[in-house]
């Protein structure tokens, strides 16, 4: 095994801490509280809010079609209950458009 060596990079100007100066903001004096506020706006609109709880409503309706399934009678074993229509292909539909609508929602401009 080879060791490797280790290597110490210094500068040869060394600042010392009473030369150090504090940082500047890059917002200068001149710019108007309106372009500042137009920044710090928040990156999402109500619109993208209204789509994302569009996307949330449909997905707890598939999760509520899906839900259920208990036999009438435990003897009796009847596979139409358990996977019906509603079950297997609906409640995937609702689930699967309310997950496109929040990519919709994320994606989608102000």
């Amino acid at each position: 095994m080879s060791k490797k060596k280790k290597v110490v990079v210094t500068t040869s100007s060394a600042k010392t801490d009473e030369s150090l100066e504090p940082t500047k903001s890059r917002v200068s004096a001149n710019v108007s509280s309106a372009a500042v506020k137009e920044s710090a706006d928040m990156l999402f609109g109500r619109r993208n809010y209204m789509w994302v709880l569009g996307g949330i409503g449909l997905m707890v309706l598939g999760f509520a079609l899906m839900a259920g399934g208990h036999m009438p009678s435990p003897d009796v074993w009847d596979p139409d209950l358990i996977y019906s229509f509603r079950r297997t292909v609906l409640a995937p539909i609702f689930i699967l458009a309310g997950l496109g609508l929040q990519v919709v929602a994320i994606f989608s401009r102000k």
